[in-house]
């Protein structure tokens, strides 16, 4: 029998953990950790087990994406700012091989030049962004897809 897939890395890059300090109309009005609570409560409604990582050191999140390998079966990675440049970060999706949804709170595409783009999109078989928290959700049911 095939084992069930279902361990999802729920990967939080820089500033993340600020949320509630950010802009409102921009980030919405969750803190960081009603964030990570209300995204563990749509994994359970969809079956899935999400692990939480958040950090604002580039090197702890490469080395982060190196460690995946056996530990989950997909990611869903908010790299903060570090999507419009962070090439190590890329590389190291790209080494961790597995299914990955990119998503962002805000409207990259509606913001600043250098917000639309992204370093990791290539790697990921969807980029969800603007939906806020929802996007969340909209990213652990595409992720559900892909490991079906």
């Amino acid at each position: 029998m095939t084992p069930v897939r279902r361990r999802v890395a729920v990967l939080h890059g820089v500033n993340l953990d600020q949320l509630g300090r950010r802009p409102k109309a921009v980030y919405g009005d969750l803190n960081f950790d009603a964030l990570e609570r209300q995204i563990g409560a749509f994994a359970t409604e969809l079956d899935l087990d999400p692990r939480f990582f958040q950090t604002n050191d580039e090197g702890e999140f490469v080395g982060h994406l190196h460690r995946l390998d056996g530990m989950v079966d997909a990611i869903i990675i908010n790299p903060g700012a570090w999507t419009h440049y962070a090439w190590a970060i890329h590389d190291a999706l790209e080494i961790a091989a597995l299914p990955s949804v990119e998503v962002h709170l805000s409207d990259v595409m509606a913001r600043e030049e250098w917000r639309r783009v992204s370093v990791v999109r290539d790697l990921c078989v969807a980029t969800i962004s603007g939906r806020g928290v929802d996007g969340y959700r909209d990213a652990l049911i595409r992720i559900k897809q892909e490991l079906t």
